[in-house]
């Protein structure tokens, strides 16, 4: 069987390390660089004031996710379809889409914590 290229991942995962997912986002989405770097300074800014780093690991969650989703072109399609239709849909399909996108970024967790379970 084999798989089409929209279903081959553009990149490897990379660590969960805010340096190999700048990389990744530079190479995959570099629009989304400047939101990057203004969350990851928000994160640090947290986290010194709290002296906790609760927040920077958030931060390195949340984008290992969005690199997972972006570097498969099936799952970014798909993730810009339910929010277009959670935007433009009526109340019903905003509904089902905000649940569908729960979903997919349920499943991105899920699979990113996976390998650390073994």
């Amino acid at each position: 069987m084999t798989t089409s290229a929209a279903e081959q991942p553009l990149i490897p995962q990379p660590p969960a390390t805010v340096t190999a997912l700048r990389q990744a986002v530079a190479q995959i989405a570099p629009a989304a660089l400047p939101a990057f770097t203004r969350e990851l300074d928000h994160a640090a800014d947290q986290a010194r004031q709290g002296s906790d780093l609760a927040p920077l690991r958030r931060f390195v969650a949340q984008w290992a996710v969005y690199v997972h989703i972006q570097r498969q072109p099936h799952l970014s399609e798909r993730l810009r379809r339910l929010e277009d239709q959670a935007a433009t849909g009526d109340a019903d399909q905003a509904r089902e889409a905000a649940s569908e996108i729960g979903r997919l970024l349920d499943d991105a967790h899920a699979s990113l914590a996976a390998p650390s379970q073994r």
